[in-house]
């Protein structure tokens, strides 16, 4: 944001400023039916404004908590920024949650409205609709299916922003008085985390906040109204709120929305973004992608791959870092991207891209050199949903793997005696709705707020390094360091394996549970004429199981270098017979274990593991797409794993 632009402190302030400077400048795209509609800066407020009036005249009250659901699309896009403008709280929730999820939030905030973008939505819904009386009407966006639906409580929303549409004067004059009063301390989105511990927490952010954040997260990347970004992920999530709301509307950028999940690859080879945001797992999968084809391809076009890789992986992030490469190697790697990064990178859609970021999880040094060995400028960053996300961001010229950067202006960090990291910023939230206890416990009468996560500063970059979550970080019964989420992370780095669970707190050993990866194993099986008809028969495998032990046994070896760690090599281990899913409480939807969860549940196959039984026979509860219960019956193989003394007393034992 400009110095001149400092004044901005609420989202109606925001827009009339983009409408201002940028009112010809795209601002919407969307893919819909194979066909991209774009709507200008001026064309987005006149929606926005109509769709603000007709919810004014549907009866939304200022104060009122907005459900938003559905996938990415601008009109649901507009109806948080719409809510906002009429003193509303818009609350967006996970599309895919299952019906008592949303019962959980929609009770908890007293959702009095909900935006949906489809029939499935209202299905949900409706299947709650005795369970939150406090809900009056649903607007919808698409009309797929609800023909014939009772009406009385349900609203198209083409109708909704006609009421806007025909205003002869009085709508316009409570929406004015409304903004009016619209302050940077007015709540501007209710964001609900996600709940690793026990139910989600409802977070309570300004527009000052989100604003504010926005504005030094902008700044530290130069993020201007030229820049294209690409929104597919859930609107729930607080990253997205943020890049697709908050930094979008404050850069005054242009938004870009897919057709649908399944197109989102292919539609971003269209939408050329110049920013773009991928967790970890999307990383590593786009590169298994890249490996799958050229396995596939013949053996010219595979050597000529190998051998310009290799290059990029000797000089390509030097060149990318602007450091001195010698001319006969800048020519090389110049042909390379003729030849092969240039094509790779239009095969990813990442061709325009001039910043990515990921965050959420560890990545590996290996993946994250690949990237960057493209000429791609991948870098990692921190955050938390009550933190409006960003506290630290990484330089273009210092980017590592192993840290996620330096705190960006408006945060101080400080470490708590404990280890654990504490900080205070613009962003902070306000408190958790209707929950002052933890509230109290987060945040300190000084605007500290706890994070949860161990780490600490180093001293010679000012870049700050994550170990683990706080309160996962334990001790072995010989006392030396447990610390779960690092393991796990080193685990996750190998493509075949999707989740990992590490046990051992005040046990004498590790043990583990593995989900494969079902594509990246699956493709293997193929190459290697291993036939298999489902998840859990690929996962009891022979092959596949000594292929886990060898990545095991791997970390295992890279442990036993670390004094500090080397107690958290892991001695046995299991391939679990179905994957953890958020559907069945045994992780988040933004994809974080449930520790505690997943060890009550799956009680009795860690207690089989510690007993040391070759294998456990299991029955368990899982929940199919169309919410109905069900068991899956499964024989584990229970598996033993090399474990090694530290490098510098031996090098096995």
């Amino acid at each position: 944001m400009a110095k001149n632009d400092s004044n901005l402190d609420t989202f109606p302030k925001v827009l009339a400023r983009n409408v201002s400077k940028f009112g010809n400048s795209p601002a919407y795209r969307e893919k819909e039916y194979g066909i991209w509609q774009t709507w200008t800066w001026s064309e987005a407020n006149q929606e926005i404004m109509n769709l603000a009036k007709g919810l004014i005249k549907l009866g939304v009250k200022e104060g009122d908590h907005v459900a938003v659901i559905g996938r990415n699309r601008p009109y649901l896009y507009w109806s948080l920024v719409a809510a906002q403008h009429i003193g509303a709280v818009p609350v967006p929730l996970y599309q895919d949650a299952v019906a008592d999820e949303m019962e959980y939030i929609l009770t908890h905030c007293s959702a009095t409205f909900a935006i949906v973008g489809d029939q499935e939505q209202v299905d949900k819904i409706h299947e709650i609709q005795e369970k939150i009386k406090g809900l009056k009407d649903i607007v919808y966006v698409d009309p797929k299916g609800l023909r014939s639906y009772d009406k009385a409580n349900l609203h198209f929303f083409n109708d909704v922003t006609n009421f806007g549409k025909d205003d002869n004067g009085d709508l316009q004059t409570e929406l004015s008085k409304r903004m009016e009063k619209i302050t940077g301390e007015t709540t501007s989105v209710l964001l609900y985390t996600s709940g690793t511990t026990g139910r989600s927490k409802g977070v309570v952010q300004t527009h000052k906040a989100i604003i504010g954040a926005s504005s030094g997260a902008n700044e530290f990347d130069r993020w201007s109204h030229d820049d294209h970004i690409v929104c597919y992920l859930p609107m729930a999530w607080v990253g997205d709120f943020m890049i697709s709301v908050g930094q979008v509307m404050v850069a005054g950028a242009c938004l870009n929305c897919p057709e649908g999940a399944d197109t989102v690859q292919m539609d971003v080879k269209e939408m050329g973004p110049t920013v773009f945001f991928g967790p970890p797992p999307l990383w590593e999968r786009l590169k298994t992608e890249v490996n799958i084809r050229i396995e596939d391809a013949s053996s010219f076009k595979k050597g000529a791959f190998h051998y310009f890789m290799n290059h990029a992986e000797k000089v390509g992030k030097k060149i990318l870092e602007k450091a001195n490469v010698g001319l006969i190697d800048r020519l090389i790697y110049s042909l390379g991207e003729f030849v092969i990064y240039g094509p790779l990178k239009n095969m990813l859609g990442l061709t325009k891209v001039r910043i990515a970021y990921t965050a959420g999880e560890a990545i590996s040094a290996e993946l994250f050199d690949f990237y960057r060995s493209l000429g791609i400028n991948l870098k990692q960053l921190y955050g938390q949903t009550e933190a409006s996300v960003f506290l630290t961001m990484q330089d273009d010229d210092d980017v590592r793997s192993d840290t996620v950067g330096r705190p960006i202006r408006g945060v101080e960090l400080k470490i708590a005696d404990s280890g654990e990291v504490l900080y205070r910023s613009v962003g902070a939230f306000k408190e958790y709705y209707k929950n002052p206890k933890a509230t109290q416990e987060t945040k300190d009468k000084e605007g500290w707020v706890a994070t949860g996560d161990a780490g600490y500063i180093e001293e010679s970059s000012g870049q700050l390094r994550i170990i683990d979550r706080a309160k996962d970080v334990g001790k072995m019964k010989s006392g030396d360091m447990f610390a779960p989420k690092y393991v796990e992370n080193k685990l996750k780095f190998f493509p075949n394996i999707l989740e990992a669970v590490l046990f051992g707190a005040g046990k004498d050993k590790c043990v583990a549970f593995l989900n494969i990866d079902l594509s990246a194993v699956g493709n293997w099986a193929e190459r290697n004429n291993i036939n298999y008809a489902s998840y859990q028969e690929l996962a009891s495998n022979e092959k596949v199981i000594e292929m886990m032990k060898q990545h095991i046994e791997e970390v295992n070896q890279d442990l036993a270098a670390d004094t500090t760690m080397s107690g958290c090599q892991i001695h046995r281990f299991l391939i679990l017979h179905k994957e953890l899913d958020p559907d069945d409480g045994e992780i988040t939807r933004t994809r974080k274990v449930r520790r505690s969860f997943v060890a009550e549940k799956y009680d009795d196959l860690v207690t089989a593991l510690y007993k040391g039984d070759n294998e456990v026979s299991t029955k368990t509860e899982v929940t199919y797409e169309d919410g109905k219960k069900g068991y899956l019956e499964a024989t584990l193989a229970l598996v033993n794993a090399q474990t090694y003394m530290l490098k510098e007393k031996s090098d096995a034992a």
